[in-house]
């Protein structure tokens, strides 16, 4: 925050200037630094704003891009170690909330971080160690996804060497096994693994827990245990016949593919579902050679899926039959041949906001297929771990992810069905609770600032500057290859492009706009670049010109005889007094 000098006048009245007599206001200016919108939409609460301009402001401050993009990567793995994985396989909904998208559109959030993510893979790019001292306290992690590895990263960080035990071949949860390599390759998981194993966290794979050890051996040997197992029990449709050999569940048939099975699909699939899994699912029955069709009993505006994946399965000619749901599966031998499905209509919403699904009565009809995939949903597998099964319910945790059980933590899927950056923010928040209960020490209370909305921005200061879109491999070539990843990295004159376009929401870049505007010389601005102003409020009039203009909302006017902060119009942003 700038230093604000104490004005020395009382206020209100006349002030004489060359002569001019000026009515003052009884407000007065001060920096109000704000969460840029798209941090807050950030699962995570990723420092987006200081990453792009970091990035944006590297020839002013007198860096390299190289120096930059160092720094850069170092504020993503503060908090998140998987920068090039999320920079895939997040649905950035930071980007939904960016205020340029009241311009040209949104900053390519997502792009740039995985750009950042990439060149610290290629550069070899350490993490940063909070601590060198080495803590003695045991701790078991269950389970190698996002979560998990999260948790172990940041607790590896504070010094502690956790133990993760995954039930799989390999480590990452449902980024590998859930995931199609198009989208996510094996090889930026693994690196971004390996990583995190430098830092001294061992990964047991291959180890169940409740048959290879047991739930209360770990109790016993261990300080404490984060559980983060996730959700990879799929689930069937609940018709008879749903046994057949060639149906399988979406995250069954996703596991098969990454793992290296090979599954015949044969000419004809019908995925059930609106999510991430069935897209992924049709999409990778496409590069299997089948035709597909997707069943939905709601219309595409409901679909839960990325939009983006929608647009790819729709360039990859997968059919969409909206509004129809599963009455009966049809079997020919052994085999399912054929789904009768009764039409819909939607009508009021349910308690997900979308609106219900409604049998229009007297309409059905039949799909024939080769193979039919189920991803209407998953859940976790709870054998082994029976004691954190809540009934119906899965694992509950308490505001520091705390469970029933003592010293056990949990966070991910296994808590309810979320984004990856949902997971890596429960791994972190764990982390550092149990590193706060053994060090005896109060977790660091998060700072709590407003929001900066477009309607305290200047949008027309910034000059208009379109978007960085990444190219994608033709659809032809996209179909003959299961694993090609199909879309590309921005390339270094992109991001820094991109990174140009973000408009520093809520914080001082320094366009020196105030200081330009400011007649009694009431703004000091300083010598270095990107240094704090300062006001000499003994000075100021409070003509809010500084406030007004300010493009960023940085500064606000406040009366200082109640305290209170001067609201504005939102639709001219000018201070009403």
């Amino acid at each position: 925050m700038a230093l604000i000098v104490k004005q020395k006048k009382p206020l209100g009245g006349r002030s004489h200037s060359g002569g001019s007599s000026v009515e003052t206001s009884p407000l007065r200016p001060e920096f109000s630094e704000k969460i840029a919108p798209c941090m807050h939409g950030c699962p995570n609460g990723t420092r987006i704003r200081e990453i792009l301009t970091t990035i944006a402001q590297t020839e002013d401050a007198g860096r390299t891009y190289d120096e930059s993009f160092q720094k850069a990567f170092g504020i993503i793995a503060d908090r998140n170690p998987f920068p090039a994985v999320c920079g895939r396989v997040c649905p950035h909904p930071c980007e939904g909330e960016c205020n340029r998208q009241y311009k040209e559109g949104p900053a390519g959030i997502n792009n740039v971080e995985r750009f950042i993510g990439d060149y610290a893979l290629e550069h070899d790019l350490p993490f940063e160690m909070l601590t060198e001292e080495k803590n003695k306290e045991k701790i078991a992690i269950i389970g190698a996804g996002p979560a998990g590895l999260s948790c172990a990263y940041q607790l590896a960080r504070r010094g502690y060497s956790p133990t993760v035990f995954e039930a799989f071949g390999k480590a990452g949860g449902m980024l590998r096994y859930g995931i199609p390599d198009y989208r996510l390759p094996s090889v930026v998981l693994d690196k971004e693994v390996g990583r995190i194993e430098k830092l001294g966290v061992e990964i047991k794979t291959n180890t169940i827990i409740g048959k290879d050890i047991s739930y209360e051996q770990l109790q016993n040997d261990y300080d404490a245990i984060f559980v983060g197992i996730g959700a990879h029990k799929g689930k069937l449709l609940g018709l008879p016949n749903e046994e057949a050999p060639n149906v399988f569940t979406g995250t069954e048939f996703l596991n098969k593919i990454n793992s290296g099975q090979k599954v015949e699909v044969g000419n004809k699939v019908l995925v059930v579902g609106g999510g991430d899994t069935a897209i992924d699912a049709a999409r990778v029955s496409r590069r299997l050679g089948a035709e597909v069709w997707i069943v939905y009993r709601r219309t595409r505006l409901e679909m839960p899926a990325i939009e983006e994946e929608i647009v790819g399965a729709e360039e990859e000619d997968v059919k969409f039959e909206f509004l129809v749901a599963p009455l009966e599966l049809i079997k020919d031998g052994d085999r399912v041949v054929a789904m009768r499905c009764q039409k819909m209509e939607l009508g009021e919403p349910d308690s997900s906001g979308r609106r219900r699904p409604v049998p229009i009565k007297g309409t059905e009809t039949t799909f024939d297929c080769t193979t039919l995939i189920s991803a209407i949903s998953q859940e976790p597998d709870f054998d082994g771990l029976d004691k954190l099964h809540e009934g119906k319910d899965w694992i509950k945790v308490d505001a520091q992810f705390k469970t029933k059980e003592d010293k056990v933590y949990a966070g991910g899927d296994n808590l309810d069905l979320g984004l990856v950056t949902i997971a890596i923010y429960q791994g972190r928040k764990a982390a550092e609770t149990i590193h706060c209960q053994f060090r005896g020490i109060e977790p660091a209370a998060e700072e709590e600032l407003s929001i900066v909305t477009k309607d305290k921005m200047v949008l027309t200061y910034y000059a208009e500057k379109f978007r960085n879109e990444n190219l994608k491999i033709g659809i032809e070539e996209r179909l003959k290859d299961l694993e090609k990843e199909i879309s590309f990295t921005y390339t270094e004159e992109q991001v820094i492009d991109e990174a140009k376009r973000c408009m520093s929401c809520g914080h001082c870049f320094d366009c020196g706009t105030c200081w330009s505007l400011c007649q009694d010389q009431a703004i000091h601005k300083p010598v270095t670049k990107f240094q704090p102003y300062t006001f000499k409020l003994d000075v100021c009039k409070g003509c809010n010109k500084c406030a007004e203009a300010c493009p960023c909302g940085f500064i606000e006017m406040r009366n200082p005889m109640n305290g209170q902060i001067a609201p504005r119009d939102q639709e001219t942003g000018k201070v009403i007094f």
